[in-house]
């Protein structure tokens, strides 16, 4: 349609010199949906049309000078899923993660979640992809595979304790060393700023575990579209929207 290109110069018209989000995290949902209400009978076609749509925004992120975009792919839920429909999107990830580091040093690859749970050649491709973009200066992309928010808080708990333990501190004093600061340094996001702009995907309006800790105070869009339908429209329209929030943070 005509109005589509007119309406997204607009947007971006609209978007100049207007704050931008340093951090967009996207839980894309909707792969199976778009597939049924497109006739498909196998739903793996809207698997397949939503990997190719993370490279897509992934530039759209880089043109707008965004510099972390986080991805929910698979969350340690998901892996109940029937054995033929996780073997295709074991796959998929890895193309993904191939393709994303073949960007001629566009993106610098982050894989977060719990590399134990999932296929060792599905491990290896993403510790490879990690591995080339690693002295990449552009935009970070971080891969949440095998992802539980409840779990990386237990994790980064543990892992906080046991240096403690491991530096010699007694017993008596370590309830006084976990503090906010000290977890967020064990998060599988460590380092990193936390998230300004969460976007969920298909008009399901909750978090499902994602980036618990993290996104305490960050902003959350929500669309009806389904993940493989996203348009850069919908994505200027989220950066518009935030845009024009006032953040307070609590205060």
């Amino acid at each position: 349609m005509i109005l589509y290109p007119l309406y997204e110069r607009r947007l971006v018209r609209e978007l100049r010199d207007q704050p931008r989000p340093g951090h967009v995290a996207i839980i894309v949902d909707g792969n199976r949906r778009w597939a049924r209400e497109n006739g498909f009978a196998d739903v793996s076609h809207g698997h397949r049309v939503g990997a190719e749509k993370i490279v897509e925004v992934a530039n759209w992120c880089d043109e707008q000078g965004i510099g972390t975009f986080t991805v929910y792919l698979l969350s340690t839920e998901n892996l109940r899923r029937s054995r033929a429909e996780l073997d295709l999107l074991m796959g998929i990830i890895g193309d993904v993660s191939d393709e994303l580091a073949e960007a001629k040093g566009k993106f610098r690859l982050h894989v977060m979640g719990r590399p134990d749970l999932l296929p060792e050649d599905l491990r290896e491709r993403l510790a490879c992809a990690e591995e080339r973009t690693a002295d990449h200066t552009g935009l970070r992309v971080n891969i949440a595979v095998g992802y539980g928010g409840r779990q990386e808080i237990v994790d980064a708990t543990r892992a906080l304790v046991d240096e403690l333990v491991a530096r010699g501190v007694p017993a008596d004093e370590l309830s006084s060393r976990i503090t906010d600061d000290a977890i967020g340094d064990h998060l599988y996001t460590s380092g990193q700023t936390d998230p300004d702009l969460v976007i969920r995907t298909s008009g399901e309006q909750r978090l499902s575990g994602f980036l618990l800790w993290q996104s305490a105070y960050s902003e959350i869009w929500f669309t009806e579209t389904y993940w493989p339908a996203f348009r850069r429209i919908d994505f200027l329209r989220a950066l518009r929207d935030f845009a024009g929030r006032h953040r307070r943070f609590g205060k």
